[in-house]
């Protein structure tokens, strides 16, 4: 009951706020200021503060002496009036820097400053200095109220802190929350560094469709929409896989798309129905490559934020500097599951015991490669901390990867494991039409048993193949799950700006 009233208080003091605030933006329209747009900044807080941080050298007389004369914009979150003097902190893209004010130099300009609100964006012209307290600053010699705001910031010594509200309202979170800024800062360093890397080996980005005819590229259910004009049922896209490898069949040899892609399934800390990921294919490779570079480019852009290349996620000490492992999915089965002798592993009623043992729900049209997968994924996969790649996958759980050729019942594929999180999923693509055209046959056929996340027939992908595709290596990473890797941060919602979320009440 208290909880209810502490609320209802809340609300209605935000309300008072807001109408004050509301008033104060009438007698602006009726003075006809509100809301210009003729400011421009000619320089950003954070690149001052970086250009001045060396206090013996810039020392307040040398700054003075200086008179550098700048330009800044941003959003007041600190005000302090002192007689006939305030202290402003301003905050914009790169960071915070002070106004100094005086009303001698401001004159009127400082009185309507005076009534000015937390949240208010506002522009600034002046010198830089130093002041006593050794604080960079800038010397108002204009100040302008550009934006007037209506709704009051979160309490500034505790930010924004309810988690929901924090998903919801990104834009507050990242008003006043620094380490929701630099997750998001860190996100955008990392995907220019990927595709730095990429672009230096010689790849093309791409860009590939986002509604599709047919579901296709990943074993995963999709969301339906319907084009009208066409009276045409159509997919967003789970994968742009088929059409990337349709341009190797074009001659593109080395593609890639960082794409945005949506499965109709559950959502966790580690899933969102729309999500990123970078994928490339390269001709003349095969799956041994492709470890190869998804090692160094992961590498690489670790590289850019740690000079240790150690990272905590989850709780884990992870080394992204060392050698990455190699490991077959039945060795790691074996190991982590001392109970299954290496001949049961493709004994499927034998398999079907020890899933029952493990509690593991078994459908009728399970064969052994996906009850391999099954106890992989319960008892081996939390245990992969370090990074490493599990290798030769079932043909049946992998419908577009290549045959292994000693194993034709395995595939040239791997995934790779990092905190005990799948971070990448990669192979030696099929570029046989046949065998590709009876997978899918197969794919169908689960389909028609139930299998929501099943594979369609694509015939225009077969056709492609048949004018033929030189043998290929391809690759998915997952952005987001990256970036939470980098940033040290738990649940995806962190690293996505706008999360999925059930609409308000």
């Amino acid at each position: 009951m208290t909880e209810q009233k502490n609320v209802a208080e809340t609300v209605v003091d935000e309300n008072h706020l807001i109408a004050e605030r509301r008033t104060k933006l009438g007698a602006l329209r009726g003075q006809g200021i509100a809301f210009p747009n003729d400011f421009r900044c000619d320089a950003f807080a954070g690149d001052l503060q970086a250009e001045f941080a060396d206090k013996e050298q810039f020392t307040a007389e040398s700054i003075q002496a200086l008179g550098r004369e700048v330009s800044v914009g941003g959003r007041m979150l600190l005000k302090r009036v002192q007689g006939k003097i305030g202290f402003v902190q301003l905050q914009d893209m790169t960071g915070r820097i002070q106004l100094f004010l005086s009303a001698a130099e401001l004159g009127e300009s400082f009185e309507a400053f005076k009534s000015w609100d937390i949240g208010d964006i506002l522009g600034v012209r002046g010198v830089l200095m130093r002041t006593k307290t050794g604080e960079l600053s800038v010397k108002a010699t204009s100040l302008r109220l550009l934006t007037k705001s209506l709704r009051p910031l979160p309490d500034k010594f505790h930010g924004l802190e309810d988690v929901e509200q924090r998903y919801r309202q990104r834009y507050v979170d990242l008003i006043v929350n620094a380490e929701s800024r630099q997750v998001f800062q860190l996100r955008s360093r990392v995907v220019s560094r990927l595709r730095a890397f990429l672009d230096a080996r010689r790849f093309m980005e791409v860009e590939t469709p986002m509604m599709h005819p047919i579901p296709g590229g990943a074993t995963a259910r999709p969301f339906v929409t319907h084009h009208n004009a066409l009276d045409l049922q159509m997919y967003l896209r789970v994968a742009p896989e088929l059409y990337l490898k349709r341009l190797t069949v074009g001659g593109f040899d080395r593609v890639y798309e960082i794409n945005r892609n949506f499965r109709n399934e559950g959502v966790s800390t580690r899933h969102n129905p729309e999500f990123t990921m970078l994928e490339l294919y390269q001709a003349y490779a095969s799956y041994t490559e492709i470890m190869d570079i998804t090692e160094a480019m992961i590498q690489d852009s670790a590289a850019q934020l740690s000079t240790d290349m150690q990272f905590t996620w989850d709780g884990h000490t992870i080394d992204l500097g060392k050698p990455f492992r190699r490991w077959r999915m039945d060795e790691a089965v074996l190991e982590h599951n001392p109970e299954i002798k290496p001949e049961e592993l493709r004994d499927r009623a034998a398999m079907v015991r020890h899933c029952e043992r493990l509690r593991i729900h078994v459908k009728p049209g399970y064969g052994w490669g996906k009850l391999l997968l099954e106890v992989f994924e319960k008892t081996v996969e939390s245990q992969l901390v370090q990074p490493t790649f599990i290798t030769d996958h079932p043909v049946e759980v992998s419908p577009l990867a290549r045959a292994n050729d000693h194993d034709p019942e395995l595939t040239d594929r791997f995934e790779l494991f990092i905190g005990c999180k799948e971070i990448a999923n990669g192979f030696s693509e099929l570029n046989d039409p046949e065998d590709q055209a009876e997978r899918f046959r197969a794919q169908v056929a689960q389909k028609d048993g139930g299998d929501d996340e099943a594979m369609h027939f694509d015939a225009d992908y077969i056709r492609a193949l048949e004018y033929g595709m030189p043998p290929t290596g391809g690759l998915g990473v997952g952005i987001d799950r990256l970036v939470m890797l980098l940033a040290g941060v738990g649940s995806i919602r962190d690293v996505l700006l706008f999360p999925y979320m059930r609409p308000e009440a």
